[in-house]
């Protein structure tokens, strides 16, 4: 048998074996089967490249009728074969099991490849179905994948194995791109894994492969090698159409002779291959790859049993999505929001739930790179055969297919889910009760889709029920003509926010404000800062004193009912110096409220809560109160309390300074900033003693 190089070799039995896929994606397939079989992990010692299998046989032989081989001759791979050889074995991949996805793969390439030219009239024959046998013999220590695919030829296997970057599928896709009648057949082929191959020598020390071509005529050959440096190439008669692969086992392998272990590796990886795969002769794969199905034809029922199966859990889910684009990427998904937010049941941190699948093959289990963050909750899967897939399949997630598939894929996500609450609001608050950290999250992290985030936010406000929730669109639309801001308070809930001094002068007013009560909320706020060209202001802060008095003004009214003036300006000066004078650091000044209000006094510009929480929990949540930072003191000189403050003053400075202090306490706990209000429990006793008394 006259000698061939190893390189033209590996190159064509790898395009041989592999199907066709889709125009730009075709050229993918046939790389992938190539490099598949020629992909193969070796184990380095002392400098040394060890093979990583066994052994390796492609052969397509029949259970009852064994291939007859006749000699052959032996060739030397390629220098770069050899090195590949050992790059697998060592860092390609990183889990051994990955070569049973890769051989799969390869093989449903060879059979979508013999369907395709079949479809197109052809002249080429198959013998049997279609289909994937594995077989595992563990006194033999052997593992033999067989596939009725196209097969290989003679110059086909010249061509493909013996170089690597050679791929029969790749070149095979790239034909198929010419013609507009292939064009789409080609979208099938998996391909594009110019390595795939060679990672059987990660599980074996040997490995023999038995192949004919589906073109008349064609005859049998096996191809057979240790990894080590050379392959013998020779003839072979009773060899059926397709590819037969037969791995020797090494010893530190032996799981992978366990029929349940590699069963569960191919549902993990394969589970999806458009193909029936058995093992030992039971089916494996018998779930439907959903989302390669037009949205209309897919029932409710099979959306209920996908969620489960794709995101182990036994609830339904509360919304799902077909999306299916061809540009600018090809893709194919299903997703699903769940009705159940595992993280407020206790649970851990929720891992990413959508797979990243090309061609029905898994690439990336819990994709963390797919989706942002936030988005972690969704389940379901992505399938794009636009991956660059001509290497390894761990080492894509940094890649730009990956960050394009991700921003295209968070945009879409967040349409669907504001179409949602669109169509139905009710159905969507559900959702936001168990989902809403979530977007919450989002609107803090995920700035390049901040403001289409923001708008699935949804908050109770001060002039409807306490259930009936609001988005920020709703908000602006129903706001006065002359309001200029949007107005928030957080408070631990609504009876809080409606009974404080804050509120109190925008209900006299008429103007809404939204009632937040999350910890996340007020950096939520603060992230966003603006709405739709409106500024989010919190009604007790400063700016919101500015615009109530401005709004005061424009109306002509008073700050509060003129009819209870008591203090005159000079005695309000008076006291608001002396106030400032007696209540110590935490106060850098007293001054008369603008803001209409029925409250004596109340504090400004003042840390935020949630700040003053964060720190704590920085410093490790000491029991240690945290220090008030300096605040602003405002009085309304028409109450009562301020009035008798300023006659107490006067007659029982101490007993004053004590009721001052208080009126401080008061506020503070009215801004959410007091940490421990058990401290002035003695002030009050000591200040109610007076009184009665």
């Amino acid at each position: 048998m006259r000698q061939i190089s190893l390189r033209s070799t590996c190159s064509r039995l790898l395009g041989a074996a592999a199907p066709a896929a889709s125009p730009v994606h075709a050229r993918q397939a046939a790389s992938r089967f190539s490099g598949s079989l020629l992909a193969g992990n070796a184990k380095r010692s002392n400098g040394l490249v060890l093979p990583l299998t066994r052994s390796v046989r492609f052969y397509t032989a029949e259970a009852d009728k064994e291939p007859a081989v006749q000699s052959g001759e032996k060739h030397e791979f390629k220098a770069e074969t050899k090195k590949l050889l050992h790059i697998v074995a060592h860092s390609l991949y990183s889990q051994r099991e990955v070569f049973v996805r890769e051989l799969i793969s390869n093989a449903s390439d060879a059979l979508e490849k013999l369907r395709q030219l079949q479809a197109t009239s052809a002249d080429v024959s198959s013998e049997k179905p279609l289909g994937i046998d594995i077989a595992i013999d563990a006194d033999s220590k052997t593992i033999t994948f067989q596939d009725t695919g196209i097969g290989m030829n003679a110059e086909e296997l010249k061509e493909n194995l013996g170089t690597i970057a050679r791929s029969g599928s790749k070149a095979y896709i790239e034909k198929m791109q010419s013609s507009d009648e292939t064009k789409d057949a080609a979208n099938t082929i998996v391909g594009q894994f110019g390595v795939g191959f060679y990672s059987a020598f990660m599980v074996g020390d040997k490995i023999t492969v038995y192949t004919r071509s589906a073109k008349p005529d064609s005859e049998g050959y096996c191809w057979d090698s240790d990894g080590l440096g050379s392959y013998t190439l020779s003839k072979a008669d009773n060899v059926p159409v397709g590819t037969k692969i037969t791995i020797s086992v090494k010893d530190d392998a032996k799981e992978f002779l366990d029929k349940d272990k590699l069963s569960e590796i191919i549902k993990k990886y394969s589970n999806f291959v458009g193909f029936p795969i058995s093992v030992n002769g039971e089916k494996v794969n018998t779930v439907e790859a959903l989302w390669t199905k037009s949205k209309s034809s897919i029932t409710e029922e099979e959306h209920k049993n996908f969620y489960r199966f794709i995101s182990h859990s036994w609830d339904d889910p509360m919304y799902n999505l077909v999306y299916q684009a061809d540009g600018p990427l090809s893709i194919r998904s299903i997703l699903y929001a769940p009705s159940k937010n595992p993280e407020e049941m206790g649970f851990e941190r929720t891992k990413p739930g959508v797979n990243l699948y090309s061609r029905k093959v898994l690439i990336m289990p819990n994709a963390e790179k797919l989706l942002p963050e936030w988005l972690r909750f969704i389940k379901g899967v992505v399938d794009s055969e636009d991956l660059p897939l001509n290497l390894s399949r761990e080492l894509l997630q940094n890649g730009p297919i990956i960050m394009r598939l991700k921003s295209i894929m968070a945009s879409r996500i967040i349409k669907w889910l504001q179409d949602e609450a669109n169509k139905d609001p009710v159905k969507y608050g559900k959702f936001f009760k168990e989902f809403g950290v979530y977007v919450k999250e989002g609107v803090c992290q995920d700035t390049d889709n901040q403001k289409s985030i923001a708008k699935l936010l949804r908050f109770e406000v001060s002039s409807k029920e306490s259930k009936e929730l609001v988005s920020l669109d709703e908000y602006v639309e129903a706001m006065p003509e002359k309001q200029e801001h949007i107005y928030f308070f957080c408070t631990p809930n609504r009876k809080v926010g409606i009974d404080s001094p804050y509120y109190e002068p925008f209900k006299k007013h008429n103007i809404d404000v939204l009632f937040l009560h999350h910890p996340l909320d007020e950096f939520v706020m603060g992230r966003l800062s603006e709405f739709n060209g409106k500024r989010l202001i919190s009604v007790d802060s400063k700016e919101a004193g500015e615009a109530l008095k401005k709004l005061s003004d424009e109306a002509g009214e008073e700050a509060a009912d003129s009819s209870k003036t008591v203090l005159t300006k000079e005695e309000t000066d008076e006291l608001t110096a002396w106030m400032r004078d007696n209540m110590g650091m935490q106060v850098k000044d007293v001054k008369v409220s603008d803001r209409y209000m029925t409250y004596p006094a109340i504090v400004v510009d003042f840390e935020s809560p949630a700040v003053r929480r964060m720190m704590k929990m920085m410093a490790g949540n000491t029991d240690e109160p945290m220090p008030l930072s300096p605040c602003t003191v405002e009085i309304n000189p028409r109450d009562p309390v301020i009035s008798g403050l300023f006659a107490l003053k006067g007659k029982d400075e101490e007993l004053a300074r004590k009721v001052a202090m208080q009126l401080l306490d008061n506020a503070l706990i009215a801004a959410g900033l007091l940490d421990n209000p058990q401290s002035m429990l003695k002030r009050l006793n000591e200040i109610l003693a007076a009184t009665v008394n």
